[in-house]
């Protein structure tokens, strides 16, 4: 397998944007683990073989247990996520999978995530939604290769 294209080299510019609001995140309030929980789960449910298996590694290498990171697919059946991150893995779901109910991220799934997070880092998880998504359609667009980003 072969990707398409090279987004960083053919759009510098788009792609310097996206490592932007990375570094945003990286520096919020939102906590770690739950950010690249939201990340492979978006990743997921968006089929980016590259996104799923980078964050799997960099879950891994910041100490999350094999457990979490296998469960995150089935996280509502799974003992392993506490109430905040399952709110966030909720509207992770929500805000990804858009089209695909008639009320687009219902109140009662805002309202728990609300729950868990102040307003600054609930701004921050929508922010982190939103981008891990632009790098799913990115990533299955161009047809990323997973595991190319440490082997190459």
């Amino acid at each position: 397998m072969k990707a398409r294209i090279n987004l960083a080299e053919l759009a510098p510019e788009a792609y310097t944007a996206l490592l932007g609001l990375e570094r945003f995140l990286r520096k919020s309030s939102l906590p770690h683990s739950t950010l690249e929980l939201v990340k492979l789960r978006a990743s997921q449910i968006n089929g980016c073989s590259f996104c799923v298996d980078m964050h799997g590694h960099d879950m891994k290498q910041a100490g999350e247990s094999d457990e979490r990171i296998f469960a995150v697919a089935a996280w509502r059946e799974a003992p392993y996520f506490t109430d905040a991150e399952r709110a966030a893995l909720a509207l992770t779901e929500e805000a990804t999978r858009l089209a695909d109910r008639g009320e687009a991220v219902p109140d009662p799934v805002w309202e728990e995530a609300a729950r868990h997070y102040d307003e600054e880092t609930l701004a921050a998880l929508v922010v982190a939604i939103a981008t891990i998504n632009a790098w799913n359609r990115i990533g299955v667009t161009t047809r990323l290769v997973a595991g190319s980003h440490r082997h190459g």
